[in-house]
């Protein structure tokens, strides 16, 4: 064992039931001698008496160790039997057990102030500790010195002492009830004057969403008014400013200088209006980032805990070994499980609740899985709780606006993925979530896996080398083969001998310039490769009518992994050519 040595005052032996009662007598009259209070007292005996009783149904007996360690009263027991399975599973309530069982390490663990366990095949030893409230005194000692030889368990005063326990525990109870009741009294009156004003508040949240409505259009229709006078006074000012017209004094050049300041200041300003309008009309961005299947477990079993009231349910993440790191909108994601596992737990009395996720390496999906024994869903109904508003009419339904699943359902498919459920009544149900491990990447079909497929190519024509490694990183991230070229030249031949799915051209290069490529490809067997023309130049109208033939022009400051991961997944769907 790890532990530091208990300078033990007292030690008892663990080799019958009525032993494991002198045990909880023996801490209890000690815990009473050194002050502490009757709860104080009731806590440490009880969990010494559920740890003792573990260590002689378990192991066959043990011994029991009492000492002081400074101002902590500290209980030690010991056992030589197997040791205990998946300690950590235990502790942390992961591991499902029987009704009645199990219960006896997490109830100790709660009701000490410190609990460690150190347990292997050799033996367990569980150590509890109880902070005293000041020093013991030297009357103290001497009163513990006669009390420590131990003594004969003595049922009926043991019976007498957990009876006055428990008196003390229900008039504690009936008190708390009594300021339960006087509460819900003030809650009712409250509650009637917060009824009185909901309709209303609706009528004035119906006026509200009118007058959203009608700003947003408004903003998102004058941004775009604005934009094509105030582009207007920027293109001027840059003639002005590069003396097309013939040079402009110093003080002109300063004036118009701060006239092309001034506009393009408003020009940002009506492009924060323009994107505030996209935000209230309900657009909402995907944040990716990177982050593990365990942290998400973790934060959701600790955001999810004050949910779980009903003792008889057990609440379990399960998550495989060796899962892949996930790039997604970790809080989306978070919101939808949460969604479904609050579902789970209403609607399930006894039994459990489990959470599970898994790699489906075959589509380069991570699927997620919320499991209950609940009341269950007739199969009549599944499709009507992915519906706005309706909900299904049961003896557990407590109300609710019915929008939580088809949210879920929602912020599953802007994530990527998909929400499904399956159900039969009296047997529970699971809800599975599918989406994929990299956000924007597409999912392989069902019946082929990774070996033997031909992976989609992207060809890179570009003269840049960080751009090429951007595009390289992100794009076989998303699971396309990626083809470089350095040079106009090499990039058309590469093209042509290898036929790539899609293409992606720089137009200023040496040998061989975009346009030069472009119009090459344009004339071959390839002209219906889809080609990504990107370039950091700002074109003009001759030479964009020259690029007529691309897919699309995206300039490579705009380039983020998002769009192009979402680019080429439509360029490229699945299940077509992309030609």
């Amino acid at each position: 064992m790890n532990q530091p040595p208990l300078p033990a005052l007292a030690s008892l032996p663990l080799g019958s039931p009525a032993e494991v009662v002198a045990a909880r007598q023996q801490v209890r009259r000690v815990a009473e001698l050194l002050g502490l209070d009757r709860k104080g007292q009731t806590r440490l005996a009880t969990a010494v008496s559920e740890i003792a009783r573990n260590a002689f149904s378990h192991a066959g007996g043990g011994q029991v160790l009492i000492g002081l360690a400074g101002r902590q009263l500290q209980v030690l027991v010991r056992d030589q039997g197997r040791g205990i399975a998946d300690l950590d599973q235990i502790l942390s309530g992961q591991k499902v057990f029987a009704p009645g069982q199990g219960a006896g390490l997490a109830s100790a663990r709660r009701l000490v102030d410190e609990l460690d366990i150190q347990t292997s095949p050799q033996g367990t030893e569980v150590r509890l500790a109880q902070w005293l409230p000041a020093d013991p005194s030297a009357a103290q000692l001497q009163a513990l010195t006669a009390a420590l030889p131990p003594r004969r368990a003595d049922p009926v005063a043991e019976l007498q002492a957990q009876d006055r326990e428990l008196i003390t525990s229900l008039a504690d109870l009936q008190e708390r009830e009594a300021e339960a009741d006087r509460l819900n009294r003030e809650l009712e009156d409250t509650n009637r004057g917060v009824v009185a004003l909901y309709s209303e508040l609706e009528q004035k949240a119906e006026e509200l969403r009118g007058a959203s409505e009608m700003k947003s259009r408004f903003l998102s229709h004058m941004s775009h008014e604005f934009r094509t006078p105030l582009n207007s006074i920027m293109a001027l000012t840059r003639l002005l400013i590069d003396g097309v017209d013939g040079p402009l004094t110093t003080e002109q050049n300063r004036q118009v200088e701060y006239i092309r300041r001034s506009a393009q200041t408003l020009l940002e300003l009506v492009n924060d209006l323009l994107d505030l309008a996209k935000v209230e009309a309900g657009r909402l961005d995907v944040r990716p980032s990177e982050f593990t299947v365990t942290d998400l477990f973790a934060s959701l079993r600790g955001l999810l805990k004050p949910l779980l009231t009903n003792p008889a349910v057990n609440l379990v993440f399960d998550a495989a070994p060796d899962l892949p790191v996930l790039l997604a909108d970790e809080q989306k994601l978070a919101q939808v499980l949460r969604n479904l596992v609050s579902n789970a737990l209403k609607f399930t009395e006894a039994g459990h609740v489990q959470v599970r996720a898994r790699h489906d390496a075959r589509r380069a999906r991570l699927v997620f899985e919320v499991e209950d024994t609940g009341i269950g869903i007739a199969a009549s109904s599944i499709d009507l709780i992915f519906e706005e508003f309706a909900q299904v009419e049961g003896r557990l339904q407590r109300g609710g606006t019915g929008l939580g699943l088809p949210l879920s359902r929602r912020l599953a498919m802007l994530l990527g993925g998909e929400l499904t459920a399956r159900s039969e009544p009296g047997a529970g149900s699971t809800f599975t979530l599918t989406m994929p491990v990299r956000f924007g990447q597409a999912a392989l079909p069902e019946d082929e896996g990774t070996e033997g497929r031909a992976r989609r190519r992207v060809l890179v024509v570009d003269d840049e080398e960080v751009f090429r490694y951007v595009i390289r990183h992100i794009s076989q991230d998303a699971g396309f083969e990626v083809l470089e070229a350095d040079n106009g030249e090499t990039g058309l031949a590469l093209a042509l001998a290898e036929a790539p799915d899609m293409i992606f051209l720089d137009l200023h290069m040496p040998r061989l310039d975009g346009f030069g490529v472009l119009a090459q490809l344009a004339a071959s067997p390839l002209h219906a490769t889809p080609v990504v023309v990107c370039t950091s130049h700002a074109l003009t109208v001759d030479q964009k009518r020259a690029l007529a033939a691309a897919y699309a022009i995206v300039p490579k400051q705009d380039l983020s992994r998002d769009g192009l991961s979402r680019l080429m997944n439509l360029v490229l769907a699945p299940g077509d050519d992309g030609r």
